[in-house]
Order: C-alpha cells, then structure tokens, then sequence
C-alpha cells in the first residue's frame, strides 16, 4: 500500500490564489526597486560552506543547511573512515562531547558536506560582487527576490524555506543610501495600502559606545544578542541573560535607562547624547543616526513611521552603523516583516577591502500574512481566466476558439471548457474557479454573454465583448 506523501516541516505548497497573492506583493516591490534605481541578479541556491559558515555568528551557523556529497560518497575508492567517536555518536548525546570530539566531528563533516542552502542573500551577495568585481560600476545597486533557507523551529510566520526580497548598495558610504532604503521601505508598503507600519532604526555604533561605558565592550555580542531579545523575553529575561553571559550588575544598572527609553526622535537621540558623551564612537552613531532622521522628516514618508529604537540590535554580526527592523501594524500579531543594515567591510572576507554596503530585506512572506489578515489584497489579484467559453461540441469550440484567440490579443484571459459536458457542469466549474464571465451561446455575429456574480445576461458584438471585458 502506497505512503502518504508528505512535504518536510517548514515548508509549503501554494496554490494558484497563493501564488496570485505572492507574485502580486513581488510585483509591487519590482517596480519601486526599479523606480529607486535597482538592477536585479540572482545567485545560486546553494553555495560552498566555506563561503556562508562564520559569517553569521554562532547561532546563525548552526541554522545552515548542509548537502551531503553525491550520493555514491561512501562507495568512493578513497572512502573516508567515520570515526569512532562519531559512529557511536547518539544526537541526545551531541552537547556531551569534548572539545576535541567536536573538532573531530567539524573535520568529518567538512569532508561529506562541502555545500550548503543559502541563509540570507546579503553573503551570496557579497561572492558575488568580489567575483565579478572587474565587471560591475560602483556604486552598485541590486535587487535579489530568491528563497532561502534555515535549520530552524517552524512557527506562525517562520519557516525553514521562504522567499527573501533584498535591495542594497555597495561601494559607497554616503548616508543618503540610508535615507533612500527608508523612502523604499515606505514606498513599497504604501502601495500595499498597509498602513501603520513602523521602520524602527538604530546603529551599531551606538550600541558599541553603551557597551563601552558600561564596561562591557569585551562583551559587545553578547550584549546585543540578548538586548535584541527585550520584545521577545522582556527586560528581567534580557537582564538574566547579560548577566549568565558575565555582564555585570554595576553594568546593568547604567544601562537601566534603555528599558524606558521614550519620547520624539529628538528626544531619545538628545538622551543619547548625555549617555554617550564619553564615547567617541556612541558619539559618531548619534551623528550618523542625525543626519538619516532628519533628512527623512524633511523630505517627508507616505505612511509608515520613523521610529528611533535603542534596543534594536539584530543578531547578524556583519552590521556596523544604521539598523533597520520594520514592525507590522499593532492590530497583527506578527514579528518584523523587514529588517537591514549598514555593513562596512563585508566583502572584505572574500578579499575586497574597504566596499562599504547598506541594504534591507523584506519578509515576503510575513507581508503576505499581514495582508491576507487585514483583507488588503485586491479582488482582481485572485482573478486569473476573465471569461470562460461553453463546450457544444467540436463545430461551435473551433468558432470560440477564434474569438479566445482575438481576446487573448487584446490581453484578456480567456478559455473553453475542454470537453462538451452537461451545461450545469461547466457553469459550476466556472464558479469554483472564480470565473466571473461566461459565453453561452455563439449565433452569427453575437455572443450571449452572462455575469456570473451579478447574473446578468445580454447579447453584444465581437467589438462589445471586448469593451465589457476589459
């Protein structure tokens, strides 16, 4: 007896309304990355290891998919010998092993593995930018809309294979590319009619300087991977945390400020600046974050707001001065639906020094939630055929399929019901698909034309039939 097929945990098929609803948010976003001036690419599914491991912390690295060689690996003559300590190895027991079972087990692993999924697009991004370094004009803006993949718990809106839409600039420092990511951002969800959105911005700089006159620069990542947890597991989880990892209590109470951090932008950057004022890089991220929160209030955003968080941190470890996280509208239970940033130097660990970028991702499919719970997408999106002929018999489907073959030409969605059923069949048939015309009837030169929703019938021309349907 046959199993019952099944698809891995994290995943999902779509169907063909789902896949309407996608490709029209991706449509939106092609024009606005366009209009701003983007070029789009695409890179491979999969890449080397080498190329994505350590490049996004260690708990980042642990959500990489490994492949396996080609399946013939072990039946190779130069079959490599699994250790000992491996073979017996129990998965409840992998926490167990010592240091040097675990650089036993990592050398094994890079000798039967040596690709792995993409995690992100940022890192493809930047191989490919030092491979074809001699053939692209800097500054460089590209688009990328490929899925990617994590090792990860699947929950509401997180998955283990889902689409990232990214957009960055290399090859220049200017602020301006800060400012113009945040008018994107904007741009896009204002089309999206998804009002209420809020673009949260930080810098790294910023929270390099708070580490630093807490006397906790030694302790930088592990400072702002726990305070990048404080809407997750609230202040006494961050506190617990800081100090599990050797953050002191003197440290935290400096620190104590950030948990009540408000007021206007202007406010929180002018509290900053007394907090930071004994550190000379706080002080620099509160100029860089001055120059982005000004310049877009002058020149002004659709809808979303630009909101000033000083506990934002991301736990990527490639930042280095602005950070962006885009929260949904407060009336959805949803985690960010965009996120990105200013990364220096990121080239620089495949050999291009001194390429400094800046980009943001959004969560194609947070957003689709979002909009799907908010009742956002259009009718029309899920509307795929236009009109639908009715099956007679072979002599009155070669006539319809003249007239589909004129319809199609002007653009219209148009088919006929393949085979010569019962009548009240292809009209049911028309109704599941959410077809909202159909032609009865061809006599001569009309056309008997009904409305599904409306049941409204009546007779037009060829040139009639045109007009009514487009």
């Amino acid at each position: 007896m046959a199993s019952k097929p099944s698809i891995p945990k994290g995943t999902r098929d779509f169907s063909p309304v789902e896949v309407s609803k996608r490709n029209y948010i991706i449509s939106k976003m092609r024009v606005h990355f366009e209009n701003f001036g983007y070029q789009p690419i695409e890179t491979p599914s999969f890449e080397n290891s080498d190329t994505l491991m350590g490049k996004y912390g260690e708990e980042g690295d642990r959500l990489i998919f490994k492949i396996l060689n080609s399946g013939n690996f072990f039946f190779n003559k130069n079959k490599i010998e699994i250790p000992q300590s491996i073979s017996s190895l129990q998965i409840n027991d992998a926490d167990k092993l010592t240091i040097e079972e675990r650089i036993e087990l990592n050398r094994f692993t890079s000798k039967i593995s040596e690709k792995a999924l993409r995690y992100d697009l940022t890192v493809p991004f930047a191989r490919y930018v030092v491979q074809n370094q001699s053939e692209i004009e800097f500054p460089f803006k590209r688009y990328q809309i490929q899925p990617v993949w994590r090792a990860d718990r699947p929950q509401k809106g997180r998955f283990r294979e889902f689409y990232q839409c990214d957009a960055d600039v290399v090859g220049s420092t200017s602020l301006w590319q800060e400012v113009e990511l945040v008018q994107l951002y904007d741009a896009v969800f204002a089309d999206l009619g998804l009002n209420g959105v809020t673009i949260k911005i930080n810098n790294r700089k910023i929270l390099s300087g708070i580490a630093e006159v807490i006397g906790a620069s030694d302790k930088l990542i592990d400072f702002t991977v726990a305070l990048d947890k404080l809407d997750k597991i609230g202040e006494e989880g961050v506190k617990k945390e800081m100090i599990e990892k050797g953050i002191s209590e003197n440290a935290l109470e400096k620190v104590q400020p950030l948990f009540s951090f408000t007021g206007t932008i202007e406010e929180k950057i002018e509290k900053l600046s007394g907090l930071l004022s004994s550190s000379e890089e706080g002080k620099k991220g509160i100029e860089e974050l001055k120059f982005i929160c000004e310049n877009v209030s002058k020149l002004g955003l659709k809808q979303a707001v630009l909101d000033l968080d000083v506990t934002l941190a991301r736990g990527l470890n490639y930042y280095t001065g602005a950070i962006f996280e885009v929260a949904a509208p407060k009336e959805v239970a949803m985690g960010s639906i965009g996120g990105g940033g200013r990364y220096d130097d990121l080239t620089g660990i495949f050999g291009l020094k001194n390429m400094s970028g800046v980009g943001i991702s959004f969560g194609l499919d947070r957003i689709y939630l979002v909009l799907d719970e908010l009742n956002l997408f259009p009718q029309t999106v899920i509307t795929s055929t236009k009109v639908m002929f009715l099956n007679f018999g072979d002599d009155q489907s070669f006539q319809a399929m003249q007239v589909i073959t004129k319809l199609r030409n002007e653009n219209i969605k148009s088919e006929l019901y393949p085979d010569s059923a019962k009548i009240d069949k292809q009209f049911k048939h028309a109704e599941r698909r959410g077809i909202p015309y159909v032609v009865k009837e061809i006599s001569g030169d009309l056309f008997t034309l009904k409305n599904i929703i409306t049941g409204e019938q009546k007779q037009v021309s060829l040139n009639d039939l045109i007009s009514e349907l487009k």
